[in-house]
């Protein structure tokens, strides 16, 4: 029995360590696999993150900027926006991607409806209304998909490191312990199997020599011999 391991020295163990450490191996395959999809996942969002968030503080300033110019040209212009909105025409629609079994939630921007500012601002500020419009909605699109970014990312950071956990716990530890009960196992059975043909030599050899001594001996000495049962070795 291997030290600290309740496993004990024979074939059908021995056959059983071998099934489970052909498993370890493949699950180790299929996972190693799947973290690498993952992490290659992992870096395209991230790099697609960091362009989208540098180039947050430009859009929204733009439409900062457009909005302050359509009140100083139009004047306030927030009770015609409250009159023309009736219901909302722009909405993130929710889709799930699924990679190397991890479900991915990503956001996107979708319009549905008439623009319930088409004729806003035909009086005044026509064009800087159509502006301050598009800036905004450039920024909405932006926002969105910073959104939809931040989710995967958070989602395939969880599984990544979860994925590499299990990675990590294969390699190292489940599979070497594996390969050193197997390893046992084998180096004892064939210690067994060393032993018994040495056993097996030593019995055949002195029953080959029994019929020279036994012409060499008296016939008290030959009683004695054959009544003699202490020997182990002796096979007959």
């Amino acid at each position: 029995m291997i030290e600290g391991t309740r496993i004990f020295a024979t074939n059908g163990s021995q056959s059983i360590i071998r099934n489970r450490l052909n498993s370890a191996e493949k699950s180790y395959m299929l996972l190693k696999k799947k973290s690498d999809t993952l992490l290659i996942q992992f870096k395209e969002v991230l790099f697609e993150l960091f362009e989208k968030k540098s180039s947050l503080t430009e859009v929204m300033g733009e439409a900062s900027f457009s909005l302050a110019e359509v009140n100083y040209i139009t004047g306030n212009i927030n009770h015609l926006i409250l009159e023309s909105v009736n219901k909302a025409t722009i909405k993130t629609l929710k889709r799930k991607e699924i990679i190397m079994g991890v479900n991915i939630e990503t956001y996107e921007y979708y319009e549905e409806g008439l623009d319930p500012f088409l004729y806003t601002g035909l009086a005044r500020g026509r064009q800087q209304v159509m502006k301050v419009k598009n800036n905004y909605r450039k920024a909405l699109k932006l926002l969105i998909k910073l959104a939809s970014l931040q989710s995967s990312f958070i989602i395939l950071e969880e599984h990544l490191k979860a994925t590499n956990c299990r990675v990590n716990a294969l390699r190292y530890i489940i599979i070497p312990r594996l390969h050193s009960i197997l390893t046992y196992i084998v180096s004892e059975l064939d210690e067994r199997e060393r032993e018994e043909i040495y056993r097996l030599k030593k019995a055949r050899t002195r029953k080959n020599m029994m019929p020279k001594i036994i012409r060499k001996l008296s016939p008290i000495q030959y009683i004695n011999v054959v009544i003699d049962d202490t020997d182990q070795d002796l096979l007959f």
